[in-house]
């Protein structure tokens, strides 16, 4: 990265109306958005679906879209979580785990991930794994500044 922080965003949709949502995107600078939604064709996800978002994406705040599975939850434990069968600490921990267990670290570069954002669909970053996933990534390659757009 050359000595320059590496910057890494987080967004989720979630209570954001949809010119907020491409606002906050077009605003921060970034210039891509890595979707590390499990489920993202859902109908319910309206503009926010996959092929939609990307379209939307390039249109409105000229950003690549990609989708990094390797960031994702396994469906078992997003649904033990949602449905409060395991306690929000245990799914943190586990996914934590999970992410250690793929190496994302080693696997991905950082260099795709600077100037990127991480979206998921929760509203806040403290209820979501896209924060864990962030100061992962943060804390494995050093020298990288968490921005949660709000």
């Amino acid at each position: 990265m050359g000595g320059k922080m590496m910057r890494l965003f987080t967004i989720g949709f979630t209570k954001k109306k949809t010119r907020e949502f491409f606002g906050l995107l077009s605003d921060s600078g970034a210039t891509a958005l890595v979707d590390i939604r499990l489920r993202n064709r859902s109908q319910l996800a309206g503009f926010r679906k996959r092929d939609d978002l990307e379209f939307f994406l390039s249109e409105i705040c000229d950003m690549h879209y990609r989708q990094e599975l390797l960031l994702t939850p396994t469906e078992q434990a997003l649904r033990d979580y949602q449905h409060g069968a395991v306690p929000r600490e245990q799914y943190a921990a586990e996914y934590v785990r999970l992410l250690e267990g793929r190496q994302v670290e080693a696997v991905l570069s950082p260099a795709d991930f600077n100037e990127a954002v991480l979206l998921c669909s929760e509203a806040s970053p403290d209820r979501c794994h896209r924060r864990l996933a962030a100061e992962y990534l943060a804390s494995a390659w050093g020298d990288t500044g968490i921005v949660h757009l709000l």
